[in-house]
């Protein structure tokens, strides 16, 4: 690559919500991307955008070519106050329905495309030197190339909430896996309460990739949501017109580029339990996130999500075109880690793009922020504890 990054970048800094107008360019740069994130696909993101991104930019890094390409997407807000004292901060975008933030980089241009958001950041008057990446991989193309081009800049960084969520890498045998994973004992007790499901009505397993009958699978996820916990709790999506809507929105739009599908599983032609799943990167080489599951409780004795796990992950060791599989769980999740074997590891990154007296106090800052959120969480739950 020759020239300066001025003379080979164009970078802009736009309001995430009016970016409809470069969403082909968006969503190409999406299945080119070293780190694949359907959260930040056009058609997941825009339709985020009003519940979740209202206050959220991005920076474009363009090609100074003929025909100009889009090749990065940075979304982020900035956090003024977010220690209660005024050092500004640039956190990238992440939320409760989209829990990786890992930006759009073109693969063959990783590093270079880091370097021009950089210096575009640096330059810019209105946006903070010191970046938090919440979700960001720990250890994978994107985060070497982020390393490299903090070293070379004289930048500092750390890293805050490590930890590892269940994967699948869709390269394993594909044959074997699940027995391997749950061991023949307890893949023989779900193979007896599948029979025994049987037993009650006729079961199906479904998979809906139509754009029009995703819509009513996806009715049906809402109801089984609202069903369970998340309802008795008030926070299924069903109950919030507003996060129902984005959901609709967004996987409808997914599912017509062929990157949603949902399971279901049914009795007598009635869903017990559903999962969502959204897809992005290559075509011959995808990323797939399961993104949301529900069951019918009155059914837990049949494990009715157990079931549809298994069957969706058999559906991806068969296919050639997955590559692996996120299971957007927490750490420690007490179904899918058993069945997922691999892992994820995230971290949320804090950045200063060059030397800067205020990193060493954002970061002392972090870990008071951090420390004082796990004692008040700690001393929450000993509370409800000995109620």
């Amino acid at each position: 690559m020759h020239g300066t990054i001025e003379s080979l970048f164009r970078v802009e800094w736009r309001p995430l919500a009016g970016l409809g107008d470069v969403a082909d360019a968006w969503r190409a740069l999406a299945g080119r991307a070293v780190a694949p994130n359907v959260f930040y696909e056009p058609a997941f993101a825009l339709a985020a955008a009003p519940v979740f991104g209202r206050d959220v930019g991005a920076g474009l890094v363009w090609s100074r070519s003929a025909a100009p390409q889009l090749l990065g997407f940075f979304p982020a807000r900035v956090a003024r106050r977010r220690y209660g004292a005024p050092l500004p901060l640039l956190v990238g975008w992440t939320h409760p329905f989209g829990p990786l933030g890992a930006p759009l980089v073109d693969r063959d241009l990783a590093e270079p495309v880091i370097a021009a958001w950089f210096d575009h950041i640096a330059s810019h008057r209105q946006l903070p030197k010191i970046l938090l990446l919440p979700f960001f991989p720990a250890d994978d193309p994107l985060a070497h190339a982020l390393d490299a081009v903090v070293a070379r800049r004289g930048g500092s960084s750390a890293s805050f909430g490590q930890h590892q969520r269940a994967l699948l890498v869709a390269t394993c045998e594909p044959g074997s896996y699940l027995d391997d994973a749950i061991g023949a004992k307890k893949r023989k007790e779900l193979r007896r309460q599948r029979k025994r499901l049987g037993e009650t009505g006729s079961v199906d397993l479904t998979r809906t990739t139509d754009a029009v009958e995703c819509a009513r699978a996806l009715h049906d996820f809402l109801r089984l949501e609202a069903g369970g916990w998340k309802g008795r709790a008030g926070t299924a999506a069903r109950d919030h017109a507003e996060i129902a809507q984005f959901m609709t929105t967004a996987v409808t739009a997914l599912t017509g580029e062929g990157k949603a599908w949902i399971a279901r599983l049914a009795v007598d032609a009635r869903a017990i339990g559903a999962m969502v799943m959204l897809r992005s990167g290559a075509t011959d080489a995808a990323t797939v996130w399961a993104w949301k599951v529900a069951y019918d409780e009155s059914y837990a004795r049949f494990s009715p999500g157990v079931q549809v796990l298994l069957d969706v992950t058999q559906t991806l060791l068969d296919d050639p075109t997955v590559a692996r599989a996120d299971s957007c769980a927490d750490a420690d999740h007490p179904m899918i880690d058993h069945i997922w074997r691999e892992r994820l590891a995230l971290t949320d990154r804090l950045i200063s793009v060059g030397p800067s007296f205020g990193f060493a106090v954002a970061r002392r800052l972090e870990g008071l922020r951090r420390a004082a959120i796990g004692a008040a969480k700690a001393l929450r739950d000993a509370i409800k504890h000995h109620a």
